[in-house]
């Protein structure tokens, strides 16, 4: 097991770290945009965007090459597709409800790899988060890009709630 904190600088920027090594970092390229850029401290950096018409999907991009994607369910999880180190794998995020404020990830058979827990940062208007993963989840060549995908899929959770919240009132 290993313990990550995702710093946010700004409303646009998430700092992956590991006892206070940076492994890598998540930057929007506009407030409010699901485009981003992964930007690994050892490793490649990913373009993010949305794809289609309406953007419901969103893809990780090693250049011209689709490495993750992830889109929404109807049942309110996040469906993620990998083929991070040549590996294809799916993921499910959760959100663990109401009375606990966090996220988990699953793998396909519904083992528990990692377990995200959002700081709400009243000074920034924006979250940091805390990770903790399990000893599976450990083993992932792409472990650093998981977390940071996971996260980008708890902002987008949350901005999507957000807007279903503000569109009912």
């Amino acid at each position: 097991m290993a313990d990550y904190l995702i710093k946010s600088t700004d409303t646009r920027t998430f700092t992956l770290l590991a006892e206070a090594a940076v492994l890598g970092e998540l930057k929007y390229t506009e407030w409010f945009s699901f485009k981003a850029m992964l930007v690994l401290t050892n490793g490649p950096s990913l373009r993010i965007e949305p794809r289609g018409f309406w953007g419901t999907t969103i893809e990780a991009k090693d250049g011209d090459v689709v490495v993750l994607s992830f889109k929404m369910n109807w049942d309110g999880n996040i469906v993620l597709k990998s083929r991070l180190g040549g590996t294809n794998r799916a993921f499910v995020l959760k959100n663990q409800g109401l009375t606990k404020s966090g996220y988990v990830l699953l793998d396909k058979h519904g083992q528990e790899l990692l377990t995200i827990r959002p700081d709400f940062k009243w000074n920034k208007i924006n979250n940091d988060y805390s990770v903790s993963s399990s000893e599976l989840f450990e083993t992932f060549a792409s472990k650093e890009t998981l977390v940071l995908m996971a996260i980008h899929c708890a902002n987008y959770y949350m901005t999507m709630a957000t807007t279903m919240i503000a569109t009912t009132i």
